[in-house]
């Protein structure tokens, strides 16, 4: 069986869609498959130069999970959709799927541009959801998957199975590494000889942000408590992890790193805790006891999933995607004694 699976972006929605894929590779062992993504999700899956994960391989620990991952420049592309180098770089990768002859496209995203692209692989099977996100793209699905569950990472089983015509259930994630990073992780963490937790202030847009004030006092609860922390800034991000760290001493530092250095980082971690962003799915995925904090959106659907985590929501929190730049009022609700106490319970410290 030769499968591609469509899933472009973002972090946390990629991630989602990894244990659907682990369990397809754990059902049907000797398929192929291989996953077309935006070029700067590719760490997720490997950490070989695009060049060489572009190609049919063995599975290794360098790329665990697919045989080939095939780079889409999404992001350049909407600059320039009409320009010459556009229409040559998107001709010549319909031109390169068509050439490996998938019997099976699946769309895990539900979007347009990704359900064209399953359609542009002349699979014979185009499988996606019945209820995508963007409606229009059903329109190019020849299987229509009914995905009742509430959870994102089983509705991504359910669409396989209707793809592959045998149930799928969500399998553990491999993650790439290599030994670059690994001696990179091993160099940081020189200093720390206490166990340490990581934690991410930033989220995708303000709503969903708890207070930097609160985290820095979480942070210093955990410095007393012999618990280091790591302080992860993403793009922009420096000065908001900065105000987190600020007068913690050497037990608490900000880490401004690549994804792959995030994935070697988080898998020696004791505990994450921040709130519902691509590198808390990341932790979750890695089996890292997990906080989450979340407001605006529904962790029953896109929460952690599996493994030891708590979810700390109030009551009064709805679910609401508008990308507002102040935190949710129901997520102000959430004491830094509340995620304090979870954080030391994960770990197992005495209060």
């Amino acid at each position: 069986m030769k499968v591609l699976i469509v899933r472009l972006s973002a972090m946390g929605d990629v991630i989602h869609a990894m244990p659907a894929v682990a369990g397809l590779r754990a059902a049907i062992p000797d398929s192929v498959i291989d996953w077309a993504i935006e070029e700067r999700w590719m760490p997720l899956l490997s950490s070989r130069p695009p060049a060489e994960a572009g190609g049919e391989m063995a599975l290794s620990p360098e790329q665990p999970l697919v045989n080939a991952v095939h780079p889409v420049h999404m992001r350049r592309w909407r600059n320039s959709l009409l320009g010459r180098n556009t229409l040559h770089e998107i001709g010549m990768l319909r031109h390169h799927l068509r050439e490996l002859q998938y019997e099976i496209a699946i769309d895990l995203q539900g979007a347009i541009r990704s359900a064209l692209l399953a359609k542009a692989s002349h699979a014979r099977v185009r499988a996606g959801a019945l209820q995508p996100r963007e409606l229009p793209a059903r329109w190019w699905y020849n299987v229509k998957a009914h995905t009742p569950a509430r959870h994102v990472i089983v509705q991504a089983c359910q669409t396989i199975s209707a793809a592959v015509g045998r149930t799928i259930d969500p399998s553990v994630v491999a993650f790439p590494s290599s030994a670059h990073v690994e001696k990179w992780t091993n160099d940081l963490l020189q200093s720390f000889s206490a166990p340490f937790a990581i934690v991410n202030p930033g989220a995708g847009w303000g709503a969903k942000c708890w207070p930097v004030e609160r985290y820095a006092a979480l942070v210093k609860n955990l410095v007393d408590h012999g618990v280091g922390a790591l302080v992860n800034a993403g793009p922009g991000e420096f000065q908001l992890a900065q105000a987190v760290c600020a007068g913690m001493g050497k037990l608490a530092r900000v880490v401004e790193c690549s994804l792959l250095e995030l994935i070697a980082l988080t898998r020696r971690a004791a505990i994450f805790v921040g709130g519902d962003t691509g590198p808390l799915h990341l932790a979750s995925a890695l089996g890292v006891p997990v906080v989450a904090i979340f407001g605006p959106t529904d962790p029953a659907r896109n929460g952690p999933y599996g493994g030891r985590f708590i979810v700390l929501r109030s009551p009064e929190s709805k679910r609401d995607h508008s990308r507002r730049s102040e935190p949710e009022a129901g997520l102000l609700n959430i004491s830094v004694e509340q995620v304090s106490e979870a954080a030391l319970n994960l770990l197992g410290v005495t209060v």
